[in-house]
């Protein structure tokens, strides 16, 4: 039962569901729905799909999280960056608005699930930490101007391709000259109003003597709003005729049952991308659930999430729809909103069906401009332009991945700027521990604390070297460890035991170790003893596997000061 539980976490909350649950996940789902059936249908034409597939998209697979999901917030759909990522990625292989695109859209969905489920099933979870939080922060920072740049072109009702900002910049100054009024006036007008609901309009229905969570409600249905306005005023005063762009007929009804391609060609195509969704959509999910989990004290199993996701994006590809992954503005309304459990995920999946069975004729006429400003809106809220400075300030090299992803971004494209940021991650990973920090340390008086003799006042013995290294030992460095040890004792006859301090080593490979052995020959050469102290258990455990032991002649002391005691050292 308790495996049971563990797959399917819906069999731990469910038997103690109760009314009072209940009401809360309904009102939750209310105001998430309210939020989402705009959000859906603009994320979709973000992706370049028809705007029926964001619909799709943000019902089986909140059904599919609701069973397998351990958070009790998060919810599920499509976000803006998988949106863009999801254009880019079928954009390679298809022409946009045909049904080749759409069943690429579908495919990488199906892909994308599959990844997740075997990131899971081999725990693979994990490979997220390459995505070290600059990268991330530079990604978003990056795909949020691009998104917004892109929307610029419905904004002003023109026609201007690109998948880079070079590229949208100059198709937006070719066409700028043809921008229909109409559209400019809806689009600039439909921005505006949905900045100032966004950061206003709370505050002042809660002046206005609102309870704050109604005031919540009437805040978050600010694009409902602006939807139910433009339609009007299209309606009413035949600007479909005058040139504003529409969204057209959308097809009423149930989610269609689809199934992806098996062509092993576009599968080959489509992994790359379907990995890096995955890999970005679980860092986004288990990011937001971990911090509205800690809020309430719960906890969520990060290789369960990788099951919940992947069996979301495999009911998303199921119904017809596109890569979903947990979105944060949807999940943090959801848990401000009251949800209690996953199940409000599913009756927002209800919600959201009912719309898309009953509601999707009045969409006809709403502008898409509209919907372009929903999408610069939500994504200009990803843009934190204070995480470049405060990288800039903390870490050069951190700073460097960041504008590398930045910038391969906006000059050309998601895919390859999230890898770029990923290699140089690592390369830099590598370059910074092939350089670890060494420090020549002694007794701090009155103590038996050891610290760097560059930043504190301390006791040394000339025939004592000890050398702490503040780094785990392995191929890459073990060089560097030896010319360490070599350049600080050549000038140093007195010398005649070399102490390594190895607090901070977690890892002794076997590169490292036969440079330890290497090091010991040469000291044993010159008459020089060589000794290890603080060694870590899991570290000694591994020396003890080798021969290291049975050829070194110098002891391993348990602390340094017993070390530099035990060789002739003043005490405290």
């Amino acid at each position: 039962m308790t495996f049971l539980k563990s797959l399917l976490p819906i069999l731990g909350w469910a038997p103690t569901y109760s009314r009072t649950d209940a009401q809360s996940d309904l009102v939750a789902a209310v105001i998430v729905t309210i939020m989402l059936v705009p959000q859906s249908l603009a994320y979709a034409m973000l992706a370049g799909l028809p705007p029926q597939v964001g619909l799709y998209a943000s019902i089986l697979p909140l059904i599919a999280y609701a069973v397998f999901g351990t958070s009790r917030a998060l919810a599920v759909g499509p976000v803006a960056v998988v949106s863009l990522m999801t254009a880019a990625a079928a954009g390679q292989v298809a022409a946009p608005a045909s049904a080749e695109y759409l069943t690429a859209a579908i495919t990488l969905a199906f892909l994308s699930g599959l990844v997740l489920v075997a990131m899971s099933v081999l725990r693979l979870g994990f490979l997220a930490n390459f995505l070290s939080h600059p990268v991330i922060s530079g990604f978003i920072t990056a795909s949020g101007i691009l998104i917004a740049a892109s929307q610029l072109k419905h904004i002003l009702g023109i026609r201007a391709e690109g998948d880079t900002l070079p590229q949208l910049v100059t198709g937006l100054v070719e066409g700028i000259g043809g921008f229909n009024p109409y559209t400019l006036v809806i689009g600039i007008a439909a921005t505006a109003f949905l900045f100032w609901t966004r950061k206003n309009l709370k505050p002042l229905l809660i002046a206005r003597g609102l309870r704050p969570r109604l005031a919540d409600l009437i805040a978050k249905a600010g694009p409902v709003a602006a939807i139910l306005v433009s339609i009007l005023a299209v309606v009413g005063f035949g600007l479909a005729e005058r040139g504003v762009k529409i969204v057209g007929d959308i097809p009423a009804g149930l989610p269609p049952f689809a199934l992806p391609s098996f062509d092993l060609g576009l599968w080959q195509q489509l992994l790359l991308p379907a990995v890096l969704i995955s890999l970005v959509g679980f860092v986004e999910s288990v990011s937001v659930a971990q911090t509205l989990a800690a809020k309430r004290r719960q906890r969520i199993v990060p290789n369960q999430e990788l099951t919940a996701l992947g069996a979301s994006n495999i009911a998303s590809a199921l119904s017809g729809g596109y890569p979903v992954t947990g979105g944060f503005a949807r999940s943090v309304v959801n848990f401000d909103a009251g949800a209690e459990t996953p199940l409000a995920g599913a009756f927002t999946a209800v919600g959201i069906l009912a719309a898309t069975v009953f509601l999707t004729p009045l969409f006809r006429f709403l502008p898409q401009a509209v919907l372009a400003a929903t999408i610069i809106v939500a994504v200009l809220s990803l843009v934190d332009i204070a995480a470049i400075r405060r990288t800039w300030a903390y870490s050069k090299a951190d700073f460097a991945a960041m504008a590398v992803t930045i910038l391969t971004v906006l000059l050309v494209g998601v895919e390859a700027g999230i890898t770029a940021g990923v290699l140089l991650s690592l390369v830099l990973f590598l370059w910074r521990t092939s350089r670890p920090h060494m420090a020549i340390v002694g007794l701090v008086p009155g103590t038996e604390h050891f610290r760097n003799v560059e930043r504190h006042k301390v006791v040394t013995d000339p025939s004592i070297l000890t050398i702490r290294v503040d780094e785990s030992l392995y191929f890459a460095n073990a060089r560097a460890l030896e010319d360490a040890i070599y350049d600080r004792i050549a000038d140093q006859p007195a010398l005649k035991h070399v102490v390594l301090m190895c607090p901070a080593v977690n890892l002794i490979d076997a590169s490292a170790l036969e440079s330890l052995e290497a090091i010991a020959h040469r000291l044993s050469s010159a008459g020089v003893g060589f000794h290890l102290s603080e060694v870590k258990g899991p570290v000694m455990d591994a020396l003890k596997r080798s021969d290291f032991l049975q050829h070194f002649k110098g002891r391993i002391f348990l602390s340094q000061y017993e070390a530099f005691t035990t060789l002739g050292g003043p005490a405290r």
